[in-house]
């Protein structure tokens, strides 16, 4: 996906519901609207391909017979939210449609559970660490010119570690990652002493796991598991390439990386 906010995804998903509770088809509701809709724009609504607007919202709920107004209040609270844009739109000079993704999910999920092979996941580490693994991991002339700013969001994206109702992070870390070459010998003992601090958190949980566990689940790659509680169909895996990321929604592929979750869980060691 180029993945909408949770709030659009999840105002779709109920607006969707509420249709087909009604054995609707897209066709019916466009009739029933006096074509003031398209099937597309539904469709693009339902998908949060687009922001809905609230006249939009508002003219659906009539047409599904909603009168409870609860329920009205929230979903048009929805829409309102929907088109918020969150603190990091003041980097999109700087930010990558797919990281600008990444970011907004953070900000909205209720937990993340990421398996890290080769560094600290980024939720996680020290401004030092941030700089030098962005600064070996550059593969555009782009992101070179902005490690300044690429830092910042990187330790901006950490907030919602401590906000008012803050996210839960679960992160296994392979052990190579946390080793040290000569030459950031200074910079891991920096970062290992975050990764100690932030673990003292009650809702931190770190796990290694080592380097000489049996053949495993995560060596076929990294992946990163967005949870937002009761709205588990809403659930997404992040993975992490080195040109591309990727975001994986489908319910059935979700559910294989959770099985996978479970088994790193079991074979890793707790900090």
């Amino acid at each position: 996906m180029s993945a909408p906010t949770v709030r659009r995804r999840r105002l779709g998903a109920k607006l969707r519901a509420l249709r087909e509770a009604l054995n609707l088809t897209g066709e019916d509701v466009v009739e029933k609207s006096g074509d003031r809709f398209t099937t597309a724009k539904i469709s693009r609504i339902e998908t949060a391909r687009v922001a809905a607007q609230r006249s939009d919202v508002e003219l659906l709920l009539d047409l599904y017979g909603v009168d409870d107004m609860e329920l009205r209040a929230a979903l048009l609270t929805l829409t309102k939210e929907g088109a918020r844009r969150g603190w990091w739109h003041s980097y999109r000079g700087v930010l990558t449609p797919v990281y600008e993704d990444l970011i907004s999910l953070e900000a909205e999920a209720e937990s993340v559970s990421t398996w890290q092979l080769g560094v600290i996941p980024g939720l996680l580490q020290t401004s030092e660490y941030a700089r030098e693994i962005i600064r070996a991991t550059s593969m555009s002339d782009a992101i070179a010119a902005n490690i300044d700013a690429l830092v910042e969001v990187r330790l901006a994206r950490q907030a919602v570690l401590t906000r008012e109702e803050p996210l839960t992070l679960w992160a296994i870390i392979a052990e190579q990652a946390l080793r040290s070459s000569s030459e950031v010998d200074g910079l891991m003992h920096e970062q290992l002493g975050r990764l100690l601090s932030v673990g003292r958190r009650a809702n931190v949980n770190i796990q290694v796991l080592r380097s000489d566990a049996p053949l495993h689940v995560g060596q076929m790659g990294t992946f990163t598991l967005l949870g937002f509680g009761p709205h588990a169909d809403l659930d997404v895996v992040h993975t992490e390439g080195l040109t591309s990321a990727l975001y994986i929604e489908e319910t059935d592929k979700v559910a294989a990386h959770r099985d996978a979750w479970q088994r790193l869980t079991s074979a890793a060691l707790s900090v």
